[in-house]
C-alpha cells in the first residue's frame, strides 16, 4: 500500500503499510473522511514525512495529534499554515525560543525551514475529528509512529524532543546511548510555568548535534512565508 510520501520513508515504512492494522487503518479513515470533518486535509498526513526525509532526519519534535479546529492543521506537529492564528502552544515555544537562542518571534506558525534543516515534526497521531482532539487515538497510527520512532532510535545520532506526558511515553522506544533525549512540560498554557519555560532546549538540541559532528539547526524562522506554499 503505497502513500504520497515519495522519500525513503516510503521503504522504511514499507513493512508497516502491508500489516493487517494498517488496513483496518486504512479502511476506518476511508469511513471517516466520507462522513466527518476529519483534519489534516487527506493529501498532508504524511507531511512531517515528506518534509523530511528519513537520511535527513537530525531531531525529532513529537506531538501528540493534530489541530482540530479548521484551517490549522497542516500534518506537522505543533505547525500551522501561513496566515493562521499562532496556537497558544506554538506562542510559548516562541518565548522559549527567543530567551533561549534569541530568535525574534515571527507572526506566523509555518515551521517548515526547521523541517527542511532536519527537523521531523511528528505527531503520535496523524489524523482527527473536528472538535475532538485525540478522537483518532488508538485507531492504529501509534504503531507505525512507534516503529519511525524506533527506525530513527536503530539509526542514532538522532535528538527527540519530548514536551509533555504523552511525549514522554515514548522514551522507552528509543536507545539512549545512540540518541539525545531533551524532555520537558508541554508548551501549552496550562503547564508550560511547570518547566517548559526556561528548558532550553534549542540550545540543548544544537549542542547535541555538534557531538555528533553534525550541523546545528538555525532556529530563526523567515519573517516573510509564501501563504500560497500550503494552498
Amino acid at each position: 500500500m503505497k502513500t504520497l510520501i515519495k522519500n525513503d520513508w516510503e521503504d522504511i515504512l514499507e513493512p508497516e503499510f502491508n500489516k493487517p492494522y494498517y488496513h483496518e487503518l486504512h479502511n476506518f479513515l476511508k469511513e471517516e473522511y466520507s462522513t466527518k470533518q476529519i483534519y489534516p486535509n487527506m493529501y498532508k498526513i504524511f507531511q512531517a514525512f515528506i518534509w523530511t526525509s528519513f537520511s535527513d532526519t537530525k531531531v525529532v519534535i513529537l506531538g501528540q495529534d493534530p489541530y482540530h479546529e479548521p484551517n490549522q492543521a497542516i500534518g506537522c506537529s505543533f505547525a500551522v499554515a501561513p496566515g493562521v492564528r499562532i496556537p497558544p502552544s506554538l506562542v510559548n515555544i516562541y518565548k522559549e525560543l527567543q530567551d533561549d537562542v534569541g530568535c525574534k518571534p515571527v507572526n506566523h506558525g509555518y515551521l517548515k525551514s526547521w523541517a527542511n534543516q532536519g527537523v521531523l515534526l511528528l505527531n503520535s497521531v496523524l489524523t482527527v475529528r473536528r472538535g475532538q482532539a485525540y478522537s483518532h487515538k488508538g485507531k492504529g497510527w501509534e504503531e507505525l509512529t512507534d516503529y519511525a520512532i524506533k527506525a530513527l532510535s536503530k539509526r542514532g545520532k538522532v535528538v527527540f524532543i519530548l514536551w509533555g506526558g504523552a511525549a514522554k511515553g515514548k522514551i522507552p522506544l528509543i536507545d539512549q546511548t545512540k540518541n539525545t533525549i531533551i524532555s520537558s512540560p508541554h508548551p501549552s498554557p496550562l503547564s508550560a510555568y511547570r518547566g517548559f519555560f526556561g528548558s532550553k532546549p534549542f540550545s540543548r538540541t544544537n549542542k547535541a548535534l555538534l557531538s555528533y559532528n553534525e550541523r546545528v539547526i538555525n532556529w530563526q524562522l523567515p519573517e516573510v512565508v509564501d501563504e500560497m506554499e500550503e494552498k
